[in-house]
């Protein structure tokens, strides 16, 4: 009933303009309806996706389009639901971010030489992943006629919806728990919008946001992860285009993905399965594993416990970013897991700690604290034989460890304090 009653205060689907997106299906029946700002199915209330038609396509003309395309993810948007010109619109223009050869990492987790890379995707600009979902729902918004940008947040995203909204020229009012990391409430307040805190966790917030779009009060607000999640997810999918064509157009091996909602692993996978159909990749086996921290590790119980069924649970983790306890995605997790020959593993905050410090130390690359999820969580695989050191392996790293200062803190700091003289520099030990 929400969707319908947001469906009629936009404008027609029949004028929308986005691109190669053809309809919204449903993930569990298939049933499709036309564009619009819906996620849930009228027929069994499944989550909708975009589906495409790009059966015009020609491979080799794709792939040079690609090439030729901006040094951000509207590269792709031939595979995206966009316009055309979308590149000549007021956005934020996230993406192709470094995919680093973490040859330093290699050796300390004992992977081969060359066969170790971390998608630092910290170089974004808000610094983090959720810009490149945010700049696909801004696109949907418009299109849709909205006048508000909203979201529900851990954080990151309130920050990109913040940022999004004040390039495009949108009011933005975002919601977050109440008790976020300093640094990304101010990251999000910054941006001159209004920022809500919310008394509870994620799952509180998300579920007062879904009863606000059902309300008159909410009439002209895009929720970019409720009513515009369609769109939304699939800006994860530019992950998976970029990796593969950095990595020289082939797909990896592995993967090591963090999850919150589940959505990004999800997403991932379809890119990776968009490119094969397309033949943009060579068709070959690959693994995804999913990355979870102990305090929320939702996902990751069930799939050690053999289960389809995700058991909500109450979340106590340093990483707040993945501080989901009831993930939407998280049953389609456990399929492309099991499907693909992955996993999904879970370290608890002092292994999330260690693992952040160990790709600053040998990477120069300082992540936010799911970036010590999914560095922790590989380590781990290794350790217990389930991720081959002597394949092609991507880790990503989904945020600035800037946003997350509180985690690292206590141990961290001046090495030695000295007087301005040699003697006292030699006394302190710091000559080699």
């Amino acid at each position: 009933m929400a969707a319908q009653t947001v469906a009629s205060t936009t404008n027609s689907a029949d004028a929308v303009d986005l691109g190669p997106a053809a309809a919204l299906s449903c993930r569990e029946c298939g049933h499709r309806v036309p564009l619009g700002p819906l996620f849930a199915c009228e027929e069994c209330f499944g989550p909708l996706e975009i589906a495409y038609d790009f059966s015009a396509y020609d491979t080799e003309e794709l792939r040079k389009r690609i090439e030729a395309g901006p040094a951000n993810i509207w590269r792709y948007a031939p595979l995206l639901p966009v316009p055309a010109d979308v590149a000549d619109k007021p956005n934020i223009n996230p993406g192709w971010t470094k995919l680093v050869q973490a040859d330093n990492l290699a050796r300390e987790l004992g992977v081969d030489a060359g066969k170790l890379f971390v998608k630092d995707d910290s170089g974004n600009p808000t610094h983090s992943f959720k810009d490149r979902v945010v700049a696909q729902a801004l696109e949907a918004a418009r299109a849709f006629g909205f006048t508000t940008l909203s979201c529900s947040s851990t954080g990151n995203l309130a920050g990109a919806v913040g940022a999004a909204a004040a390039r495009a020229g949108f009011r933005s009012c975002v919601f977050i728990p109440h008790d976020l990391e300093q640094g990304k409430v101010v990251m999000a307040a910054v941006y001159g919008g209004e920022l809500v805190g919310i008394e509870g966790n994620y799952d509180d917030v998300n579920r007062f946001c879904s009863e606000l779009i059902g309300d008159p009060a909410g009439e002209g607000w895009g929720f970019v992860n409720v009513n515009l999640r369609p769109y939304y997810a699939e800006g994860s999918k530019t992950l998976a285009y970029e990796i593969c064509e950095q990595l020289g157009w082939k797909l990896p091996d592995q993967l090591v993905v963090p999850i919150a909602s589940g959505s990004q692993l999800t997403k991932i996978d379809k890119g990776l399965q968009e490119l094969i159909k397309l033949g943009l990749v060579e068709d070959r086996p690959y693994k995804i594993f999913g990355a979870q921290a102990e305090g929320c590790s939702p996902v990751s119980v069930a799939y050690k416990a053999g289960h389809d069924v995700v058991r909500p649970q109450k979340p106590d983790t340093i990483a707040k970013s993945l501080a989901i306890g009831n993930p939407a995605d998280g049953p389609y997790v456990l399929d492309i897991a099991r499907r693909t020959g992955g996993a999904v593993e879970d370290v608890n905050d002092g292994q999330i700690v260690d693992a952040i410090k160990l790709l600053a130390r040998t990477e120069g690359i300082f992540a936010e604290t799911a970036g010590g999820v999914t560095v922790g969580v590989t380590r781990k695989l290794i350790e217990n034989g389930l991720l081959d050191p002597t394949l092609t392996t991507v880790v990503l790293n989904t945020g600035d460890g800037l946003k997350t200062l509180d985690a690292v803190a206590s141990d961290t700091g001046l090495t030695a304090t000295i007087r301005p003289n040699l003697d006292s520099f030699r006394e302190a030990g710091l000559a080699s």
